[in-house]
């Protein structure tokens, strides 16, 4: 992977998809209307929070280096972004997290019970607007993706507080939980473009590998981030007693008793061990380890598109995978 002098900025990658950007978030706002006052308040809460909304803008890539129909695009980038979502709600309500993006999550703000039963809301409207769009090929797809992701959250909770969780399990857990929307993001977009089955293939090999690259740089802001920058607490995952692969790695590299602290971390959470374990991570390189299994996802993703024609949307395509693993945030 050529990596620029400057780094590359989110929105001059979404510069391509400025005006599609804008339908999209019109159709959001439109379809999170509700009856039922708290649904929408909930709703726009954490829609409006100031996401990056990469996986609607990956669906518009895609989409639009096939020339797919606007509308269609439209709804279905919306679709993801609610999927998105509700994963997001549920999430914070099963790891107890009280701040996302530097502003208390949806949890925190209206309660466990409103913050799941919201994210109900979000799964049903998006399977609603699903149907709306009429392809049957899109909603297999959507619809796999949505029981793929709820099997990684559950492998996710089984791997919680158990240090003896590897790479390969780590891994697999990515790949269902946070990978597969943006593995289903390429293929739908593509899909709508009519692309060739080749190409679909292409896109969906290319977003579970910018996923992938994605998430473990996640894992690597969570101990290196400024929380002015990642709106998140360094050590979250830590405290949470999450094994990722920063911890993983320096789990299996450190001295004995930099091991014993780790695993003392991970099976009980908190933060009584956050120092050494910090350091650790720094002293066995595992955060360089990280970024370099990042980079190996992106520069896979890269290459998955490396035969489609040029065009400003392929370009952003790639770019989008040097920002997956340069951003600090």
């Amino acid at each position: 992977m050529n990596l620029p002098q400057n780094p590359i900025s989110l929105d001059s990658i979404r510069s391509e998809i400025g005006p599609d950007m804008v339908a999209v978030d019109g159709v959001i706002r439109e379809r999170l209307a509700s009856e039922v006052i708290l649904i929408n308040q909930i709703s726009h809460y954490i829609i409006e929070s100031g996401g990056k909304r990469l996986r609607p803008a990956l669906v518009l890539l895609a989409g639009n280096h096939f020339d797919a129909q606007k509308s269609d695009l439209h709804e279905v980038a919306a679709v993801i972004e609610f999927i998105h979502t509700a994963t997001l709600l549920h999430d914070d309500v099963v790891d107890e997290s009280s701040l996302r993006r530097g502003r208390n999550t949806a949890n925190a703000e209206f309660g466990n019970a409103a913050a799941v039963l919201v994210g109900d809301f979000l799964y049903s409207r998006a399977f609603e607007m699903m149907v709306r769009v009429g392809s049957m090929p899109v909603m297999a797809v959507l619809a796999e993706a949505t029981n793929v992701i709820a099997e990684g959250e559950v492998l996710q909770l089984l791997n919680i507080h158990d240090p003896d969780t590897d790479e390969e399990k780590y891994l697999k857990v990515v790949r269902f939980k946070t990978a597969k929307l943006f593995e289903a993001a390429g293929r739908v977009g593509a899909i709508l473009g009519n692309a060739s089955m080749v190409d679909v293939a292409a896109l969906a090999e290319y977003g579970m590998r910018l996923g992938t690259a994605f998430q473990l740089i996640d894992d690597v802001l969570d101990y290196s981030g400024e929380i002015g920058e990642t709106g998140k607490n360094v050590g979250d995952d830590l405290a949470e007693g999450k094994p990722t692969l920063p911890l993983i790695y320096a789990l299996k590299h450190g001295t004995e008793s930099q091991r014993s602290a780790i695993r003392r971390a991970i099976e009980h959470g908190g933060r009584d061990e956050m120092e050494v374990v910090i350091s650790t991570i720094q002293t066995t390189g595992a955060l360089e380890y990280a970024r370099a299994q990042a980079h190996r996802e992106a520069m896979a993703a890269e290459a998955a598109i490396a035969h489609f024609n040029d065009s400003v949307y392929r370009e952003a395509l790639l770019q989008l995978c040097v920002f997956a693993v340069e951003r600090r945030y």
